[in-house]
């Protein structure tokens, strides 16, 4: 029976696996890099155990000093979450000869399944279909995927549609591959455009039993990462359905599987053929629908397992299924900059679940809260927000108003977009295959909704409001006070004894209903809108955040006067993304032509190349190899020749 156990990851997979073994009465023990000490899941545990450092590589990779830290904090048992240590079997051997309870697979299994190569072998001798590999690759055979052995998450994966290209992706993935993982080997496979991403949960005993919980359609992914998941998945044939469920029984049974995992398949809705991806041998990120649907705790299954608990699976004891699930990812990052990731203070994250009624249910997986600090040594998922309702189209309409109503402030998401996707036409409909955002990007222009700005205004002015005294009051009323935010025409208003007049871009005006430092309602067309204000400073500025139901819009006062010193000189490369320096392409007064290759950035475990804007001498540089470097900061100047 497991008294102590730790978990050996962080964030929201941390606390959502402290949550079942709190219900169970066991005690929990957090580790954590000095980037996560002020972390929720940090103070959500029992106890607590700081690996000195940052990068995974010191931290969160370093089986020993897991291992050790669940020693000396007395824990009898480790479960690895996912990502990370979770699908290395070294480490489950490490944890076993140490005296500690696995949650998880065989080490044996693991070893299988941790190499996709291998593991294809495996799958075809067990009869699911697979996808075969080209041996020598021509132009006929394009698109590929180049793809790592090991890990996920989309990491280490480049599609190929030039064979000219193949070299320098395979190249790109290996970097990527090694960096994430500690291993840098890749493969070619066909890449098949229309596809669907369907995966099917399993959980064995090892003893050749397996159940299936339902399969998740995981399609709506950047980067071959999932954005997007629901259970079960729409129109699949129940023929297919059943195929999936039994090929994956298959797969789990021909490693003698043990505990919770997922076999990954693509899917043709064409000709209704489907094949062998990979089989994750952990908990999913996606795994929340799974549980809502089918009303079980799978890490609670785990657990079970681990202990040796009698009766927990049998073959062919799949649940039925109790409506529809939805989750979305919610990423610090920005769509509009090809999903360049963020970092900082998230000022404020509020996701409200609401009250249900009937068996709609909403269910926040967070890693963050309000204040928390988003480092870049990690992935940029903040919270997974997941709707459970009756029906299909319930769930996705109740999952639109609480992504529209949720409070994010400080950092840019992805929220946006995922209201975008989810209000689609081909999302509602079913119709998504993994090239959707490849395809369309649902991005709208940000937001400039000029109630956002009077409200913004008049908040400000109320701010410094004296008792009694309307700000700025002045005898002489047709002297107008302005405020002036980036990006928005300047805001005109005059303070009068009962209120406010407000002119906005010399054509609209504004009645004021009520005003305060935090709430304003205005009124414009006979349209009341009520706006929610929080006023704050980040990166030096004054900013302030309005919500309202228009959605989220972030405001930057302009200053009266600029500070010489803040000019950037022309020609300067900025960081677009806070990170670290993986390499430098060229020196110091070298000749330089545009689009060439000058410096490769890497935040989030994803790399971003900076190249020249123009043909010019490199006149200035400030990085090397190693270097952290802070959003926006110079990186060099190219000086551009007549």
């Amino acid at each position: 029976m497991i008294n102590r156990l730790l978990v050996a990851n962080r964030a929201e997979i941390a606390s959502r696996v402290f949550r079942t073994a709190r219900k169970l009465g066991i005690e929990t023990v957090a580790v954590h890099s000095d980037a996560d000490a002020g972390l929720p899941f940090v103070a959500e545990a029992d106890h607590a155990v700081r690996l000195p450092g940052n990068a995974p590589a010191e931290t969160y990779l370093r089986s020993d000093l897991v291992i050790e830290a669940a020693k000396v904090a007395g824990a009898d048992a480790i479960h690895p979450g996912y990502g990370f240590l979770s699908e290395n079997a070294d480490f489950a051997r490490a944890v076993e000869a140490a005296g500690l309870i696995w949650i998880g697979p065989a080490p044996e299994s693991i070893e299988k399944m941790g190499s996709k190569i291998e593991a294809k072998k495996i799958m075809a001798a067990a009869g699911v279909p697979v996808l075969e590999a080209p041996a020598s690759p021509t132009e006929a055979d394009l698109p590929l995927l180049v793809k790592a052995s090991a890990g996920g998450g989309g990491r280490g994966m480049r599609i190929v549609r030039s064979l000219d290209a193949l070299a320098a992706e395979v190249a790109t993935a290996e970097a990527e591959a090694a960096s994430a993982f500690g291993d840098g080997t890749v493969f070619v496979e066909p890449y098949v455009e229309a596809g669907r991403h369907v995966e099917v949960q399993v959980v064995g005993d090892g003893a050749g039993n397996v159940a299936v919980f339902g399969e998740r359609d995981c399609s709506v992914q950047r980067r071959h990462q999932k954005v997007v998941e629901e259970s079960p998945a729409p129109l699949l044939p129940d023929s297919v359905r059943k195929a999936l469920h039994e090929a994956a029984r298959n797969a789990a049974a021909a490693i003698d599987y043990r505990g919770a995992g997922t076999v990954e398949f693509l899917y043709d809705a064409a000709s209704e053929r489907f094949w062998f991806l990979e089989m994750n041998t952990r908990l999913q990120v996606e795994h929340p629908v799974t549980e809502l649907v089918h009303g079980v705790d799978l890490v609670e299954l785990q657990i079970a397992v681990a202990e040796g608990s009698e009766g927990v699976v049998s073959t062919g004891s799949t649940t039925g299924v109790d409506g529809h699930a939805v989750e979305v990812r919610l990423y610090a990052e920005d769509p509009a900059a090809d999903y360049q990731p963020q970092s900082g203070v998230l000022t404020r994250l509020e996701v409200s679940t609401g009250s249900t009624t009937g068996a709609t249910d909403v269910r926040v997986d967070a890693g963050y809260t309000s204040g928390s600090k988003v480092s870049t040594f990690y992935d940029a998922m903040l919270a997974k927000v997941i709707v459970h309702a009756p029906t299909r189209d319930a769930a996705i309409r109740r999952l639109v108003g609480v992504l529209r109503t949720a409070k994010v402030h400080g950092l840019r998401t992805n929220r946006e977009q995922l209201v975008e996707i989810l209000r689609s036409e081909e999302f509602v409909s079913g119709q998504v295959t993994t090239s959707l955002l490849d395809e369309r990007k649902f991005v709208r222009p940000e937001k400039r909704d000029p109630g956002a700005a009077v409200a913004a205004a008049v908040a400000l002015a109320e701010r410094t409001r004296r008792p009694g005294i309307p700000v700025a009051w002045r005898n002489v009323t047709n002297q107008p006070q302005r405020t002036e935010f980036e990006g928005f025409p300047v805001v005109e208003w005059y303070s009068e004894r009962d209120g406010y007049s407000v002119l906005h871009d010399d054509a609209a005006d504004w009645r004021v209903v009520h005003a305060s430092p935090g709430m304003v309602t205005l009124e414009w067309d006979r349209v009341r809108t009520t706006y929610e204000i929080s006023v704050g400073g980040r990166k030096g500025a004054e900013v302030i955040d309005v919500d309202s139901p228009n959605g989220h819009v972030e405001l930057r006062r302009v200053p009266r006067f600029v500070d010489p010193a803040d000019q950037i000189a022309e020609g300067s490369l900025l960081a677009p993304m806070p990170g670290s320096v993986v390499s430098v392409h060229a020196e110091s007064g070298q000749s330089v032509t545009p689009g060439q290759k000058l410096i490769v950035l890497e935040a989030m475990k994803m790399q971003h190349t900076v190249t020249a804007p123009s043909g010019g001498v490199l006149t200035q540089l400030n990085v090397k190899p190693g270097t952290q470097v802070a959003a926006g900061e110079v990186l060099a100047v190219v000086e551009e020749t007549a």
